[in-house]
């Protein structure tokens, strides 16, 4: 495996670090404190075509591979997380699945858009009875001639009120559980389609999560994703891609965490020197650099098998569960170094714990991805190629 970057990939971050220290950086404190989401840094990341990093040139997007993907997610979680999830979202769970599961005619209505950044994609799994246990979902979805009419709920949903299109889960055979669910794709105009931003979250209190509501909304049968009954299949392949995103994403916030721990040590000065002459201090900064790059390796592994075209749940799993727990401890371990000012918004590290703590729970729980890599290790689970593969990324 190479581990050099290409010049494409270098550039791809230098430019979207320097779009961070400009355009996220010196305004997030206050959107942190506020609550507020402020759509147009998506807008200026679609100017910038990174909303559709990844996705083939003729489908819109920039043609680049997966692992540039990572690199934008890395480098944007620096940043903060409310951002790195936007793209997470609409790329990982939304764009993608429609580029891997989507005909010829839902790829150019909705996917070209969406890769342009001139519409928003998300996606609508999670409901207030139904996390890990997917099959526990109540909405439905019953046909009527040429439409399907949708009744339900979905929660912890991110871009809620910003997203143009929401691929959405539902039951269309209740009585076959995981083979009775399809998978839709909602535009916002639909009547009976309405949403609610959640207020008084602990973290990533910039970003835009909250709820769907569906009140009898009549959802075109050309809307249907796949075919009925493959919705849990094309879930499982869409959260392989948002896993693979939000790892990334983790990566960047440990950078973050060393940054502004470096920093504090090089202005700080306990007992007649920098705080970080003290070896307990370098113990949890070399701590937090030895999770850095296990992390960015077991990322970038998942990626490249993403390039390949070959099935990654086992890897992308690993790289999610691990990278995400190590940035929960890299973020803990910032703020103990910060001391008491680690304490106050007066420093990013306290936003840094607030945040790392919901990519431990959301795409799989810590306890789902160690309960996947056990049953990978005694034998009881094994995958199988899927029918619809992510296409391969070819070197020109």
């Amino acid at each position: 495996m190479n581990f050099d970057f290409t010049e494409e990939q270098t550039m791809l971050r230098q430019t979207v670090r320097q779009f961070v220290d400009k355009e996220i950086m010196p305004y997030i404190a206050d959107w942190d404190r506020e609550g507020k989401f402020d759509p147009s840094v998506v807008e200026k990341l679609a100017d910038l075509g990174l909303m559709g990093v990844c996705i083939p040139e003729a489908y819109g997007g920039s043609g680049m591979d997966y692992n540039a993907l990572a690199i934008v997610c890395e480098e944007l979680e620096r940043g903060d997380t409310a951002f790195r999830t936007a793209v997470s979202v609409h790329t990982g769970l939304n764009s993608m699945t429609l580029l891997q599961w989507g005909n010829e005619e839902q790829k150019q209505k909705f996917l070209v858009p969406q890769a342009k950044g001139e519409k928003l994609g998300a996606f609508g799994l999670t409901e207030p009875a139904a996390g890990s246990d997917v099959a526990s979902i109540q909405t439905t979805a019953v046909k009527k001639g040429d439409h399907y009419v949708l009744n339900g709920q979905k929660n912890w949903i991110s871009l809620c009120d910003t997203a143009d299109h929401f691929i959405v889960f539902a039951y269309t055979e209740k009585d076959k559980r995981h083979h009775g669910i399809s998978a839709f794709i909602v535009e916002r105009a639909m009547d009976g389609f309405s949403s609610k931003a959640t207020k008084g979250k602990h973290g990533i209190r910039a970003g835009n999560t909250g709820e769907l509501f569906f009140e009898d909304v009549k959802v075109p049968a050309e809307n249907l994703l796949g075919d009925e009954g493959e919705g849990f299949k094309i879930a499982m392949a869409a959260l392989d891609n948002g896993r693979f995103t939000v790892a990334a994403g983790a990566v960047g916030q440990i950078m973050a965490c060393i940054e502004a721990s470096v920093d504090y040590c090089h202005e700080r000065e306990t007992f007649g020197k920098p705080i970080g002459q003290h070896q307990l201090v370098q113990q949890m900064l070399a701590k937090m650099e030895a999770g850095l790059q296990m992390s960015r390796l077991l990322v970038y592994k998942a990626g490249e098998l993403k390039n390949q075209g070959k099935r990654n749940t086992r890897e992308t799993s690993m790289a999610k569960w691990q990278a995400c727990d190590f940035a929960n401890k890299a973020a803990d371990d910032a703020v103990q170094i910060h001391g008491a000012y680690g304490y106050s918004d007066e420093y990013p590290v306290e936003r840094y714990l607030r945040n790392s703590k919901a990519p431990v729970i959301y795409e799989g729980t810590r306890e789902i991805h160690t309960i996947m890599q056990a049953q990978y290790v005694l034998g009881y689970r094994k995958d199988k190629p899927l029918n619809k593969m992510l296409p391969a990324w070819e070197k020109e």
